[in-house]
């Protein structure tokens, strides 16, 4: 069964969050800003584990991060715990994409009193609140980053954004509103997910296996950390540099991520 007490205490909740749309959007923020985003166990060769026991384990017992496919597990299965009716989707992220990308990604469709909304607790390279599913509809981040869902014609949906790309991390480049991904809303099976999870975090062409890739929201912006490229923006300031020390980068992903590797550990991520 599902340790809800553990998790909230994990994302520093005191209390379960109401079955509602305001509840939804608590929960997914408390989430965010308490479990990095991170790829470090692709990077030292670990295998991935998406299944509800093995996240658990990782992202709230032994305090890590992980990427959508784990993040969004243990979202998922928060959701259940308190009520929610949810169930994943695939989507394709088009961020720095030239051609069509692949369903590397995951996120949640959320039903709620007769109204689908999507959700997403595991997207590392941006935030965007959780929306009603709709032409048209729009919503804004804490961080002042907007967001609308359109329909697409080839694609099903697309989740647009118009932001800063400081409060990124680091792929958003273009001015007014640009494609964040793509996704549509038929089932999908955990052998689906199983797949998708497979080769992001094995094929060689998987950005996952190409970068080291941390990020956390936070409460007025957003931090990143891409290989040893820092950037962090909170409001109108913004701060980047690039680490030069293996103690260093591993100090900063303790201090502002919450990841404590060993010595070894870090070590190995900043040789890469």
């Amino acid at each position: 069964m599902f340790d809800l007490d553990s998790y909230l205490a994990r994302i520093a909740l005191p209390s379960r969050v109401t079955v509602d749309a305001e509840g939804l959007a608590r929960l997914q923020w408390a989430h965010r800003q308490a479990i990095p985003f991170e790829n470090i166990d692709v990077r030292l060769g670990r295998p991935i584990a998406i299944d509800s026991a093995g996240v658990f384990a990782k992202l709230v017992v032994a305090k890590r991060g992980g990427y959508c496919f784990e993040q969004n597990r243990l979202f998922l299965d928060a959701l259940a715990a308190h009520g929610f009716s949810a169930r994943p989707l695939l989507a394709r992220v088009w961020l720095g994409a030239t051609e069509v990308p692949p369903t590397t990604h995951t996120l949640s469709l959320v039903h709620i009193d007769g109204q689908d909304w999507i959700a997403d607790a595991g997207f590392g390279g941006s935030y965007s609140p959780p929306m009603p599913l709709f032409e048209g509809a729009e919503t804004t981040a804490p961080d002042g980053a907007r967001f609308r869902l359109a329909r697409d014609p080839q694609h099903g949906w697309m989740l647009l954004r118009d932001g800063h790309p400081g409060l990124t991390d680091g792929r958003a480049t273009g001015e007014g509103w640009q494609p964040q991904y793509s996704f549509t809303t038929d089932h999908v099976w955990d052998a689906d997910l199983g797949l998708a999870n497979h080769w992001t975090s094995t094929a060689p062409d998987s950005r996952f296996r190409q970068a080291t890739i941390v990020s956390i929201v936070l409460p007025r912006g957003f931090a990143a950390l891409t290989d040893r490229h820092y950037r962090r923006r909170i409001g109108q300031d913004e701060t980047a540099a690039t680490i030069g020390d293996p103690r260093v980068y591993r100090m900063r992903l303790s201090l502002m991520f919450g990841i404590d590797l060993t010595a070894e550990e870090a070590g190995a991520l900043f040789a890469e």
